[in-house]
């Protein structure tokens, strides 16, 4: 009879961890409305609605690509110093044309993750370090390119940061037409299946025989490509350039999203859908703390307990 017990609970514990991982990032965001729709004034409002999704936008369209590189096993920490980059780089070749300006940021971006991807595919650097040192250079760079904050005003850009389509913000749709293609791209394409299986056994798949050192290095560079979108969504939006500022602590927000919407850091598997809801979460949970008056380093605390909430959740259900 003890023996049936501890059985039991065990179970019981072990589908408790299951649902929590599976859906604890859905049930997460519904209680963080449930309480501001109680508790916060003015919460159910159109336009805080429109504030809240026009704000998550960046770090859903960065989480994108953060949740690739943690799908092989990897991570990318360059991800806010490509968005400080590509703010400088858009501010740089403003004078030749929005969308030349905006191609060139975007081309910064994928010269950066195309150097995290040929460190970690061809010297064997780890993902850590080698994103770690472009996040620095990023950076250094960004600010070399422009040294302090200046105006950005141009019709198109003033367009696209602020325009909408029947009442949904171009940032917005941007957003989720980046997530449903990603999404795609994991679960039906080829590159997908490799990508999930270098993550599962990075050995395994070289005995495959497939193309490990060319799939890692698309992968950074669409991390790389999608920081830089977020940078120049995020520069649309202000109506300035800030390379001091812009993408600061983006790496932290873009991995509590990926790993609370289930995504493991061991790799092998990537949940788009719950990526999603994690960048929903975060910055809910922001907002909360704002709109209750705590100051924001506590926002900066709780992603942390969520990380290792995640993390730990992950963990024991890798036990079982």
């Amino acid at each position: 009879m003890a023996d049936m017990t501890l059985t039991r609970g065990a179970l019981d514990r072990d589908r408790l961890l299951r649902l929590s991982k599976e859906y604890g990032v859905y049930a997460g965001v519904a209680v963080l409305l449930l309480f501001n729709f109680v508790f916060t004034p003015h919460f159910l409002s159109t336009e805080n609605f429109r504030t809240q999704a026009v704000q998550v936008a960046p770090v859903l369209i960065v989480a994108l690509g953060m949740a690739l590189a943690i799908g092989t096993e990897g991570v990318d920490l360059s991800v806010g110093s490509v968005m400080a980059l590509s703010t400088s780089l858009l501010s740089l070749y403003l004078g030749y044309g929005p969308w030349v300006a905006v191609l060139m940021a975007v081309v910064g971006g994928v010269l950066v993750g195309f150097a995290n991807g040929s460190l970690i595919a061809f010297v064997g650097v780890q993902p850590i370090v080698a994103t770690l040192a472009l996040m620095v250079a990023g950076r250094g760079l960004a600010l070399v390119l422009l040294p302090q904050l200046k105006d950005v005003r141009d019709p198109d850009l003033a367009t696209l940061g602020s325009g909408d389509v029947l009442g949904v913000p171009y940032l917005v749709l941007i957003a989720l037409a980046l997530a449903l293609l990603v999404a795609f791209v994991v679960r039906r394409t080829t590159f997908g299946r490799q990508l999930l299986a270098i993550g599962d056994s990075p050995a395994a798949a070289r005995l495959a025989g497939l193309p490990v050192r060319r799939v890692l290095i698309v992968v950074y560079v669409c991390s790389g490509a999608l920081a830089a979108v977020a940078g120049v969504l995020a520069t649309a939006r202000l109506s300035a350039s800030d390379p001091t500022s812009l993408g600061n602590l983006m790496e932290l927000s873009a991995i509590t999203a990926v790993v609370v919407g289930g995504t493991p850091l061991s790799g092998g598997r990537v949940r788009i859908g719950g990526t999603v809801a994690g960048a929903v979460l975060i910055q809910l949970l922001t907002t909360t703390l704002i709109k209750h008056d705590l100051p924001p380093s506590w926002t900066q605390i709780a992603q942390a307990v969520v990380i290792v909430g995640a993390v730990y959740t992950a963990r024991e259900r890798g036990k079982r």
